[in-house]
């Protein structure tokens, strides 16, 4: 695994932690569509949560939320779509950002931003 991978690796466990201990349950990890892929999936409350997670070294140029570039977020919403399709729920969807930078140290800095991204349904 590369560091990158490692970087994005950690990010997503410690946003499946966060999220469980703010009473999300999760129900997907790393979900795949072909090309699309969701990396958590929770839910709460009548909400189903899509979460996408973004990890950054704290020497990166750019921030995790600057890094949703609108194609991304346009992929994001495809594979959700597709998930709807093959998991149908009665329960409310909500796309949301997880965004971590991550220190020298390896302390983890952690951003929830919940609906940052707008379904066009």
């Amino acid at each position: 695994m590369g560091v990158a991978q490692a970087i994005g690796a950690a990010g997503e466990k410690a946003a499946e932690e966060w999220l469980d201990r703010q009473g999300f349950t999760v129900v997907a990890r790393n979900w795949r569509s072909g090309r699309y892929e969701l990396d958590i999936v929770a839910h709460r409350g009548d909400t189903i949560h899509f979460v996408e997670v973004k990890t950054r070294d704290a020497e990166s140029w750019e921030s995790p939320e600057e890094s949703l570039t609108p194609a991304k977020q346009r992929a994001f919403r495809y594979a959700v779509q597709a998930w709807l399709a093959s998991n149908p729920t009665p329960l409310e969807p909500q796309l949301d950002l997880i965004a971590i930078d991550t220190t020298p140290g390896g302390i983890l800095d952690l951003r929830y931003i919940p609906e940052a991204v707008i379904s066009r349904w």
